[in-house]
């Protein structure tokens, strides 16, 4: 009986072991999405694609369509509301720019 236990203990703490590194990537993932900075519009970058953090101002560019929002762009995750386009930032969910394009 004592031996079953030991190998249950064994099995145990080896199946712990080994879920570790998971719940490491997790948890770091969410660490990371909470502290991603906020992209601001007068960004380089974000000028260059025309980024605006309410969509509707963009309304006069020849690209932008209504309904056309970060938070439904294929390049937004909505996990971290950043966006591969900004790898470094966040961007708000419904903002715009002018490489929008639809979810798959």
């Amino acid at each position: 009986m004592a031996n079953q236990s030991r190998r249950d203990f064994m099995r145990n703490s080896l199946l712990g072991v080994a879920a570790l590194p998971l719940g490491a990537g997790i948890l770091s993932k969410q660490a990371f999405a909470q502290t991603l900075p906020r992209l601001d519009p007068n960004d380089e970058q974000a000028q260059a694609l025309n980024y605006v953090e309410v969509a509707e101002d963009a309304s006069d560019h020849p690209a932008f369509e209504a309904g056309e929002y970060c938070d439904n762009c294929m390049f937004f995750d909505s996990g971290t509301e950043g966006c591969q386009l900004f790898p470094q930032n966040s961007v708000e969910p419904r903002g715009w720019c002018q490489s929008w394009a639809p979810m798959d």
